[in-house]
């Protein structure tokens, strides 16, 4: 499979890693859209949050978990963005499962 995200969760490809655990990484977004910007990933390959069932779905639960730990870390739990594109129509560029938690600014809605 060709995909960057199962290839950077095997460290084939290098990232800036701010989390790992045995199903999650967590690493530096290289294109951040606000003053932090990570994204979080299950080690499994999952293409979209349209592929989640039962058989997945702990790690998304833990995936959140994971977040929440960051942010708390990190000093931003009081204000962050969590976020997941799934589909082409949404902009998700990356066939694989993953959330983009961003802090350090103000966020508008819907966009922003």
């Amino acid at each position: 499979m060709d995909c960057l995200f199962c290839k950077i969760a095997a460290g084939e490809i290098p990232s800036t890693k701010v989390y790992e655990d045995d199903t999650v990484l967590a690493f530096n977004d290289i294109n951040p859209e606000a003053p932090v910007h990570i994204l979080l990933i299950p080690k499994q390959h999952i293409a979209s949050m349209a592929e989640i069932n039962e058989e997945n779905s702990a790690v998304v639960a833990h995936i959140f978990e994971v977040a929440a730990k960051i942010a708390a870390e990190k000093g931003f739990a009081d204000g962050f963005r969590v976020v997941s594109n799934c589909g082409d129509s949404a902009g998700q560029t990356v066939k694989h499962l993953h959330f983009h938690l961003m802090a350090g600014r103000d966020f508008g809605w819907p966009a922003g």
